[in-house]
């Protein structure tokens, strides 16, 4: 076997050391709440579903037990000279141990993963074919810095029903400002690391939030807003969740992921009602038709496509951007969506045929459009929040200001308020009667600019 074979094949368990060991020492080691976890934070990166070195993967139990390209099988339960998985962490040679270039294991992590071997390797959830991410416990997130020492690029903000707070994406939290003065009213904790989606349900009584952490793990977690209550966790995934939507009726929400996967749930009772896997690259944003009968995506993969809500099978795709797409929502009268992305254009085209109708150029490239009362918002790497009329987008008004991307808006009807969210962490308010800037702020607790 070559160098080159042998790194090609190395499997690089890179278990922190500030994982806690509370498994050690017990009568039966848990795969589901103990072993997973661990792969799920340090291995999938190079072994899941978009990166197989050495032609080996841990993101499930039955990949975990499968051979890699060496013939050898990853794992044997009872056996640990015949688990391949085992033998490269407890390897004296330096070109096989795990993980390479690294110091070794230390010896209670060691010996965590030899019990759970010798213990017969049992899985203790139900499919073994299921995302690792799908069956481990939903994680209680580290706390957020008390103070901030740098800005993060504000990917998701939204308004509360009556227009009093807006909710801002923060590093393991949520925080939530008074958009009249930018004053900070509070933290909602235990969230993922990066907010990517923030949405409230069609009521008002639930909080629901895209998070997670780049090739590890994905979320929706749905709190309550009043209390910041975790409610439930859905839609957990190998990689980040990019969207959240709620259906016009308050019963479903729309699950979209970097994995590529599209969920939708029930959220009466959290179950899982549809897996849609018609996109080949990240879901950048999803959007329910107005009578919630479809539920329109926007990918990575240069695509943007309709399915039919009651069954997820496809209706239409639209490949006409050329370049990722990242925002979508559906027109008023629902015949017709709209689509931006990467080629620094909003599309609008037929769902009948698939056709373009029309497009407006911005100066940079679009992410998400978000939409209310007749119009819809753009948010451009061009520095600008663009205000659309949503039956014939004609533009309305340009809010400029930001001295950074703008990477995410959201609009109160009610208020006449528009905030947007910047790449340097800087949130804008305007007011869209006469455009004129009400506040800015940093969403950052804490931060103090040198």
């Amino acid at each position: 076997k070559t160098m080159k074979t042998t790194r090609h094949m190395a499997f690089s368990l890179c278990l922190l050391l500030l994982v806690p060991l509370a498994a050690v020492g017990q009568d039966k080691i848990s795969f589901r709440g103990q072993v997973a976890p661990l792969l799920i934070s340090n291995c999938l990166a190079c072994h899941g579903p978009k990166k197989a070195e050495g032609g080996y993967r841990v993101d499930s139990f039955e990949r975990l037990s499968q051979e890699g390209d060496s013939g050898a099988a990853g794992l044997v339960a009872g056996n640990l000279e015949e688990s391949e998985f085992f033998r490269r962490i407890v390897s004296e040679d330096e070109d096989e141990r795990m993980p390479l270039e690294g110091d070794p294991l230390p010896p209670e992590h060691v010996d965590l993963i030899k019990q759970w071997i010798e213990q017969g390797a049992t899985f203790d959830a139900e499919d073994p074919k299921a995302s690792l991410a799908s069956i481990v416990p939903p994680p209680t997130h580290p706390e957020p810095p008390e103070a901030y020492p740098s800005t993060l690029p504000v990917t998701a903000l939204s308004f509360s029903q009556d227009g009093q707070q807006l909710v801002v994406g923060g590093y393991h939290e949520l925080t939530v400002w008074n958009p009249a003065d930018g004053a900070l009213l509070k933290r909602i904790k235990n969230v993922g690391q990066r907010t990517y989606a923030i949405q409230y349900s069609p009521d008002g009584s639930l909080l629901a939030v895209g998070c997670g952490a780049p090739g590890q793990l994905g979320e929706a977690r749905i709190f309550d807003p009043s209390s910041g209550e975790l409610k439930m966790v859905l839609g957990t995934s190998s990689d980040v969740v990019l969207d959240v939507a709620f259906s016009p009726q308050g019963d479903r929400i729309a699950v979209a992921a970097a994995d590529g996967v599209i969920r939708i749930y029930e959220i009466a009772g959290g179950t899982l009602q549809l897996t849609i896997t018609s996109h080949s690259d990240w879901v950048m944003a999803v959007a329910w038709k107005p009578d919630g009968t479809q539920l329109a995506s926007a990918s990575r993969d240069k695509t943007s496509k309709v399915f039919d809500a009651s069954n997820g099978e496809l209706v239409v795709t639209y490949a006409g951007h050329g370049q990722p797409a990242k925002g979508v929502f559906f027109h008023p009268k629902g015949e017709d969506v709209f689509s931006s992305g990467a080629d620094n254009k909003i599309h609008r085209w037929k769902i009948a045929d698939g056709k373009k109708g029309a497009e407006v150029a911005l100066g940079g490239e679009v992410y998400k459009i978000s939409s209310g009362a007749g119009f819809f918002f753009a948010a451009s790497a061009d520095k600008t929040v663009r205000q659309y009329q949503a039956e014939d987008q004609k533009e309305i008004r340009n809010y400029g200001g930001h001295s950074d991307w703008a990477l995410a808006a959201s609009y109160h009807d009610g208020s006449k308020r528009l905030a947007g969210g910047g790449f340097n962490g800087e949130v804008k308010i305007w007011n869209t009667e006469d455009g004129s800037e009400v506040v800015t702020f940093v969403a950052a607790p804490g931060f103090k600019k040198e």
